[in-house]
């Protein structure tokens, strides 16, 4: 077994617990349904999304925040309470803010916090319970005294985790009391919030529910409404000693299955399986960083709990459900992230059998030639406008395949495959479809986002990319060789000969119509609404970074270079070269500032892996150079979503962090990255 990973950020000498920089830390714990916890390292609340229990319900209600807040006081001899939780710092004699948090760490990613408070010293912890919606927080004494006496209010909306803060509280809420089982509810037997406490000591107090208004920063800086109320059913009142420490448990799951286990115990077993994750990942990934993105990985892989049929078909096929989520907090299972990140979420970790369920329930819900691009919060049917991810599905099968060997799922899902090619061929949805005149694929519907630059707000496409799209046609040419492949694979000559055919002339085409002598790259489209669009984005880097490059190899040097010079940061690649005029050097304002900046400047982490796979290809013996590259990212662990990766960067510097604070992509081609570039494969 290895070692705990502890990763560790001192808070003892911020001079303001409360400055923009602490705020910008986050933490993150998820349950392996969709649902999760998560809050700044501060203690204080600043996004709609955060809170300490945002549980995965059944469709239609998908995630929804249960337990929003906990206000923390110690108690002290005299009867005086000291507030040491970061939401409402205590006022010293002089009016000035004081915090109490001395540190806050991650252990084996999970998060902890110690205090040092009027000469106590205790930490406290959170879990939530795998596979269920259930939160643990403990609070420990370490020294200083003989008893911790703390209270507890904790505060509560149950709204879905998307909703506006301002939005009205659901109903009356109703408190039941049995014993030292609380229940909250609005009525529905779904949502119901059951609450309960493990101490020496262990007391409660209903006031009757108190209301209060709570202001969320982070949602004011991104446009939306900051303030909302909370409901407060009354306090806990728990007493720890060194020996034997205070739990507040919030569940959803009935009450057998909350007190199945002791706290302790579900310490030690989550703990056992986070260092299980790390034993069975590639071996190049079982240390430090990579190891810790290996936990990280474990935060998107998830088994949809709302998705009965889902469930009750693939059991029945003797197969388990699971599925990725794209980002936290806000994105569900996107079918383009999803296939982008298997390698790295699933075959660098050795999560292989589930690797399989997930290409196997991608595999069941493909339509008219089209796996989905997302499954919308709360609903069990996806949405089918992608013209990408189908087209990924074909990289991810090939890398499934290489790693594990399993010919059964390829053979499985090869006829699915070939009628996806008949489709494109002939034409599907979307308008996409292969030119005849050219053999490369087109796509492009008025009002849709077709490719992963897919930002659209009112109406508005920022990027719509209609035509022939430099990395469709990449991905297009590597799905057809892997055709051609496989199909030889499975003694079917005929068929992989029309393969071939397709694909040599998609490679004549390619070269022919996207390599521009004048630019020295390649158009970012062809045949576009405008003609062909030169704008230098990273796109065209997957002519070269597939295992079937489109791209002629005299064009290699060229494309990587510029792509080097005008795109290359330390967190990512740019999604448009500065020079450009729709340029935008910082992700920041509402929404349609935002989306306006999305991919017209913006660094996004996951483009990292392609690049280095196209590094590796023109300089095979400059592993140390390509790994030089995952640098940055390695230092951003400690700066948004502490111990994870975010989704995108500011295009300048200081390449400050936005979007989500964890993303599975960016995760996901970091791990793969490492591995691939560790010292055991140098030549």
């Amino acid at each position: 077994m290895t070692s705990s990973l502890t990763r560790q950020i001192s808070l003892a000498n911020a001079e303001r617990l409360h400055t923009r920089q602490m705020l910008r830390r986050e933490w993150l714990v998820t349950n392996g349904l969709g649902g999760y916890a998560s809050g700044t390292i501060s203690g204080k609340v600043t996004r709609r999304y955060h809170g300490l229990l945002v549980a995965s319900l059944p469709a239609p209600l998908g995630r929804v925040v249960m337990l929003n807040h906990l206000e923390e006081h110690l108690c002290l001899p005299d009867g005086t309470k000291v507030h040491f939780g970061g939401d409402e710092p205590a006022e010293d004699s002089n009016g000035e803010r004081q915090h109490h948090a001395h540190e806050f760490g991650l252990r084996d990613g999970l998060p902890w916090w110690r205090y040092n408070v009027q000469g106590y010293q205790f930490s406290k912890t959170l879990i939530l319970a795998h596979g269920q919606n259930t939160v643990y927080l403990g609070y420990h004494l370490e020294s200083g005294q003989d008893v911790l006496r703390i209270e507890l209010r904790p505060s509560m909306h149950f709204r879905r985790h998307e909703d506006d803060v301002a939005g009205p509280l659901e109903g009356d809420f109703t408190l039941t009391i049995q014993g030292m089982r609380y229940e909250i509810s609005t009525g529905s037997p779904v949502q119901t919030l059951r609450l309960t406490a493990q101490a020496p000591e262990v007391s409660f107090t209903h006031d009757g529910g108190k209301i209060w208004e709570h202001f969320y920063q982070t949602e004011a800086d991104r446009g939306y409404q900051s303030k909302g109320v909370l409901w407060s059913p009354g306090t806990f009142r728990l007493v720890a000693t060194p020996d034997t420490s205070a739990t507040l448990i919030a569940s959803t799951e009935d009450w057998p299955r909350v007190l199945a286990l002791k706290p302790e115990e579900v310490l030690s077993t989550e703990l056992e399986r986070r260092q299980r994750l790390i034993s069975v990942a590639d071996p190049r990934v079982r240390e430090g960083a990579a190891a810790e993105l290996v936990l990280a990985a474990d935060q998107f892989i998830i088994r949809p709990a709302g998705r009965v049929e889902d469930m009750a078909r693939a059991r029945a096929a003797g197969d388990e459900v699971r599925t990725v989520i794209a980002g936290y907090h806000w994105f569900t299972d996107w079918g383009r992230d999803t296939m982008i990140s298997l390698e790295g979420l699933t075959l660098t970790t050795g999560r292989h059998h589930e690797a399989g369920w997930i290409l196997r329930t991608f595999g069941h819900y493909i339509r008219d030639g089209l796996i989905p691009n997302l499954f919308p919060e709360g609903e069990n049917e996806g949405l089918y406008h992608t013209a990408d991810a189908t087209l990924w599905f074909f990289h991810a099968l090939d890398r499934y395949v290489d790693v594990t060997g399993d010919r059964a799922t390829l053979r499985h899902l090869l006829p699915k495959l070939a009628d996806v090619a008949e489709h494109h061929l002939r034409g599907t949805h979307f308008g996409i479809g292969v030119d005849p005149d050219d053999g490369l694929l087109r796509q492009g519907k008025e009002g849709y986002q077709l490719t992963w630059m897919d930002a659209k707000v009112d109406g508005w496409v920022v990027t719509p990319r209609r035509g022939k799209a430099v990395e469709i046609n990449a991905l297009w040419y590597n799905a057809l060789r892997l055709l051609e492949a496989w199909h030889h694979e499975e003694q079917k000559p005929e068929e992989a000969a029309r393969y071939a055919s397709e694909a040599d002339r998609v490679h004549r085409s390619f070269n022919q119509r996207f390599w521009s002598d004048e630019l020295g790259y390649l158009y970012d489209v062809v045949d576009g609404e405008g003609g062909n669009d030169s704008a230098c984005r990273p796109n065209q880097i997957l002519s070269i970074s597939l295992r079937h490059e489109v791209l002629e190899a005299t064009h290699w040097e060229a494309v990587f270079n510029k792509v080097k010079q005008e795109l290359l940061t330390p967190v990512g690649l740019r999604s448009l070269d500065a020079h450009h005029r729709d340029f935008k050097a910082r992700y920041f304002g509402d929404l349609r500032a935002r989306d306006a900046a999305y991919h017209q400047g913006t660094v996004w982490g996951w483009l990292i892996g392609p690049f280095i796979d196209a590094w590796l290809k023109l300089h095979p013996k400059d592993v140390q150079g390509a790994r030089g590259c995952l640098d940055g990212l390695v230092a951003h662990m400690n700066e948004a979503g502490v111990g994870t990766l975010s989704e995108i960067f500011d295009a300048e510097a200081p390449y400050t962090a936005r979007g989500c604070i964890a993303q599975a992509w960016s995760v996901a081609e970091a791990l793969r990255c490492w591995a691939k570039t560790s010292a055991q494969d140098s030549p």
